[in-house]
């Protein structure tokens, strides 16, 4: 899957859901017919980005385990991934004090924590007050697990790999634990395989380009049962970063070797992300590969295991020092010492408690010193007591011991594997696989007894690491290619004296003095350059396992980074795109094509609150729905030759729509372009001779009531920037900007009824949802609607009054819905004005000016009416109140029930009444339908012709709202079409029907 965390994210092309899937090639783009130049701006912003960026630092845990699909290890994961618990003091290299923590001397003990083990509570001892960083000292949280499903099980680990349920429980848990206001930022899942990103309420808006993608190399060598998934992301426009979460192959055998290591290069070389621009306005031709980073994290169940030493003995060799963990009794502490005395030729009941050595743990300036009652005196240690490396007897020694029969170590120092710049952290902590679950120490005692192994492991690699394993491999490249020139010489023969011979290069021998070190990570940060030319420096503050945590037969394990990094200040970054954009435009080459382009500044006389007069652009001031407003610019030639001006294609982001303009800008030039444009990149272009200038006339109208309810919202805004291409020129770049004035229009019933006295304009923003409800329904639908009974019984009566010969505008059925004048810049102007005094709550008669006559005054109130139901974004019928509606009218034709017109009405609005606010709109609506035809039929004397006309206003205000009231689409079958127009028609007759008066 290819998911992005949030705005600012730019979607690249689909990573297709396949386990082992590539990215899909890149389609052509929809190309604009002109590319803009702003790339040059983009450039020249980027050359300066050191002057935009500022030091940052960030803390990085990266967790990983093996869950093994076991119930209840999502009750530990808070606590050793978040709180930084369940991790063994004297098996591991911290202490309480050392780290300074809360004393942790009330810890549980090992023999309660395993018999307390429970699969609906965390397995970690009581009163851990954790002893690696967590909460909010972490700024991205990286968690990996494997095996969140069976995958030894064909049913699970063929399920549709995509299946959400699996992570579920694992994503709550998390963000159980997680302090508030942490947010996700990538999630990739491949089977068994899951991988969460979290990132602090702080860090979460830097980060950006998140691409996440899987590789599998299971059966067939494509299937997710092993692989790995990974995600990328940039951190503050600046630091790449990459995290891979992978489960390799098992097994002890040779062959079963050979295959993580080919698990490993399949996930380097087929993992793709998307292409990611390069912050000079360039984006990449092709997706990412591992190894473009700046900085990758490799963690997971790689399953290297120990190589040439008997698991047995291993075994017992560990359980020495496990052994201490636990008290005088318990299952666990028998089951080791009963091994342990088998293994010396003892029974068990030979071994007593007080023959048996005793085990004491010293910490003396932070170090863990393991002495035997029987070898020392119970005093504390001195000043001369050895250091746990130089101390055959601790714990440090045995694991030293163990390290170079790892075969993850054997293959990076000889390069089959994770060669090519990989590096782990120093391991002072036992291994982390087999162990009997529930157990704190107690290695796999089942029939198979497994090796003790480092399975689980977390690797890094710096930019630094990989160019310099490149150069390294170039040299000895170089170096082997000399030798065998040499020897095609003879300088290599047996018979020339070897003294002569200067280069011997041996693959399996060159290279030891810079094999892998697992104790090479220094103390102090190390210096990185990254690819887009900062110096970042990364530390490894913290790599341990959480020994304590009993649910799964593997032992989780966290690595702690501490990154500082060079990060975009989005402040300072928009001041020097300004001064660039102006030295940009005063870089001029008299040799081509120069324009000036000036501005006519336009004074609104509306008490609007102007800018400061240094803002740059056109401004538009205050614009409102359905109101066009008109600025203009001069386009002068102020060169010496012909300037050939248009404005051409704008770059924009993926949330907005190409082409030279917005669509709510319209740009108009006062003459008519040239013919031929083979010269020009622009749509329309206009030659221009020295001196001449052209008038350009930009005009503002939002009218779209998406962007309404956009801009509403506050998801929008409008704002933009045109450019001016001149042929052979520089371009000019020209801001628009323009300032909403939030509508009453293109919103919700449930938003209207939320709207305090004043209208949507008093509280300036336009968002109410923190109001409670105010009114029974939305005033401006009880306004219109109060205004259009007031204005149509006038109309009548003046109408009366006159005696004008001519008809009477309602001789048209429809009216005044139906309009009887022409459209003018009155009528216009009228709809404006009624607007504005809906979204101020101000009184709808006193909008008009004196010379508007009451027919156009009713019209406009009314044809305003229309347009403000059909902008409901829910409609006074919503979708799935309409569903309920029609199913009942359906079920009724079906069984051809006859109902008198009351029980109809009833059983409309015993469905309709679910919601109030919507069901009382749907009253004056009608309500005031049944007063229009009321007034307008008693104009008519004649009985019939009065029911006549009755009838057709009836069949023709049904047909008008029922469009306008009802927010559900139609069926796309014709003949359920025509059935649902009919219903929809009857719903709004039942209740203005003649008969149907109460």
């Amino acid at each position: 899957m290819s998911s992005s965390l949030r705005s600012g994210v730019s979607p690249g092309p689909q990573i297709r859901d396949t386990p082992g899937a590539f990215p899909s090639t890149p389609g052509e783009p929809d190309l604009p017919s002109v590319v803009s130049s702003q790339n040059s701006l983009s450039k020249a912003v980027y050359e300066r980005r050191a002057e935009y960026t500022v030091p940052a630092k960030i803390r990085i845990k990266v967790g990983s385990w093996n869950v093994a699909a076991l119930q209840g290890t999502e009750e530990d994961i808070g606590s050793w991934f978040v709180d930084g618990k369940g991790i063994s003091e004297s098996l591991s290299n911290l202490s309480f004090e050392s780290n300074g923590t809360t004393d942790g001397r009330n810890l549980e003990g090992v023999s309660h924590q395993e018999a307390r083990r429970s699969k609906k509570k965390s397995t970690v001892p009581s009163n851990d007050p954790g002893l690696v960083p967590g909460g909010e000292e972490i700024g991205l949280y990286v968690l990996g697990l494997q095996e969140i499903i069976d995958v030894s099980s064909a049913t699970e680990a063929l399920k549709p790999y995509n299946d959400p349920w699996p992570g579920r429980r694992w994503k709550q848990a998390v963000e159980d634990a997680l302090p508030e206001g942490y947010v996700k930022v990538a999630e990739q899942q491949l089977i068994g395989l899951f991988l969460l990103i979290y990132a602090a309420p702080r860090i979460a808006p830097t980060i950006s380009s998140v691409s996440t993608t899987s590789t599998g190399t299971g059966l067939m060598g494509y299937l997710g049962n092993k692989g790995a998934v990974l995600a990328r992301l940039v951190l503050g426009e600046t630091t790449r970063l990459v995290f891979i979460n992978c489960h390799l192959a098992a097994g002890v055998e040779k062959g079963n070797l050979e295959r993580r290591n080919w698990d490993a290069s399949q996930v380097l070389s087929r993992a793709k992300f998307e292409p990611l621009n390069n912050g000079a306005g360039e984006k990449e031709e092709s997706g990412e590969n591992i190894g473009d980073e700046d900085f990758a994290f490799w963690f997971g169940d790689l399953n290297y295991r120990l190589e040439g030493m008997p698991g047995d003995d291993v075994r017992r060799l560990l359980m020495l020092h496990t052994k201490n963990e636990y008290g005088q009794g318990g299952p666990s502490r028998r089951k080791i010492s009963a091994e342990l005395a088998i293994a010396n030729k003892q029974k068990p009941s030979d071994v007593s408690e007080d023959t048996e050595k005793k085990s004491h743990v010293f910490r003396h300036r932070h170090h863990i010193h393991y002495r035997s009652t029987t070898d020392v005196p119970a005093t504390y240690p001195s000043d001369e007591t050895l250091d746990p490396s130089s101390d055959p007897a601790s714990l440090q020694t045995t694991l030293a011991s163990l390290l170079p029969h790892d075969q993850l170590h054997q293959q990076m120092r000889t390069r089959k594997a994770f060669g090519d710049g990989w590096r782990e952290g120093p391991i002072d902590f036992l291994p982390t696989y087999k162990y009997d679950v529930g157990s704190v120490g107690m290695f796999d005692s089942s029939e198979k007894k497994r090796g003790p192994s480092w399975c689980d492991r977390i690797l890094y690699r710096t930019r630094k690491d990989k160019l310099a394993y490149e150069e390294k491999t170039k040299a000895e490249e170089a170096a082997k290619k000399r030798d065998e020139e040499m020897k095609s010489h003879g300088i290599g023969d047996p018979a020339v004296n070897q003294e002569e011979v200067l280069f011997d290069y041996d693959p399996a021998t060159d290279g030891d003095d810079d094999a892998y070190d697992p104790d090479a990570d220094a103390e102090d940060p190390e210096l990185v350059k990254t690819a887009a030319g900062f110096e970042d420096k990364i530390r490894l503050e913290y790599y341990t396992s959480h020994q304590r945590v009993l649910s799964s037969d593997h032992k989780p394990l966290d690595a702690i980074f501490t990154l500082h990094y060079e990060a975009v200040d989005p402040d300072l970054k928009a001041k020097v795109q300004q001064e660039v954009a102006r030295e940009l435009d005063k870089a001029e080459n008299e040799g081509r094509p120069a324009v000036t382009v000036v501005v006519d500044y336009h004074h609104d006389h509306e008490g609007e609150s102007r800018s400061s007069s240094s803002q740059e652009g056109v401004d538009f001031g205050n614009v409102r729905l359905d109101s066009p407003k008109v600025r203009a610019i001069t386009i002068a030639n102020t060169g010496r030759v012909p300037a050939t001006v248009g404005f051409t294609d704008r770059i924009v982001s993926t949330d907005k729509t190409g082409g030279a303009a917005p669509p709510w800008l319209r740009i108009r030039f006062d003459r008519s372009g040239d013919k031929d444009r083979s010269a020009s990149e622009a749509r329309e272009v206009y030659t221009l001779e020295p001196g001449d200038a052209t008038n350009v006339e930009l005009t503002v109208h939002v009218k779209d009531i998406g962007l309404v309810r956009s801009l509403n919202e506050g998801h929008a805004n409008l704002e933009d920037v045109l450019v001016l291409r001149v042929h052979n020129g520089r371009d000019h770049f020209l801001p628009i900007h323009a300032t909403w004035l939030p509508s009453s229009f293109g919103r919700s019933i449930g938003n209207l009824v939320k709207v305090p006295e004043g209208g949507v304009r008093k509280s300036h923003d336009g968002h109410e949802e923190s109001h409670g409800v105010k009114w029974s329904a939305p005033r401006e639908i009880f306004r219109l609607t109060e205004s259009i009974e007031d204005l149509v019984e006038r109309a009548i009566a003046e109408w009366e009054m006159t005696a004008v010969e001519a008809n009477p505008p309602w001789v048209d059925t429809g009216w005044p819905f139906i309009t009887s004048t022409q459209e003018d810049k009155m009528a216009r102007n009228a709809k404006e004005r009624i607007r504005e005094a809906l979204d101020n709550d101000t009184p709808i008669p006193a909008a008009f000016p004196q010379e508007v006559d009451v027919v156009h005054r009713v019209e406009a109130v009314a044809e305003t009416l229309l347009t403000f139901l059909s902008s409901l974004q829910d409609g006074v019928i919503p979708e799935n109140t309409w569903t309920d509606v029609e199913t009942a009218l359906s079920e009724r034709d079906k069984s051809k029930t006859h109902l008198s017109i009351e029980d109809q009405r009833m059983q409309i609005l015993d469905t309709l009444t679910a919601s109030p606010a919507h069901s009382t709109s749907f009253t004056f609506i009608t309500t005031m339908l049944v007063k229009i035809m009321n007034e307008i039929s008693s104009q008519t004397a004649d009985p019939k012709a009065r029911v006549e006309l009755r009838k057709k206003y009836e069949e023709t205000f049904s047909a008008q709202f029922a469009e306008v009231i009802i927010k559900a689409p139609l069926p796309v079958n014709a003949k359920e079409r025509r059935a649902s127009q009919s219903r929809r028609k009857r719903v709004i007759q039942v209740f203005i029907e003649e008969s149907a008066e109460s």
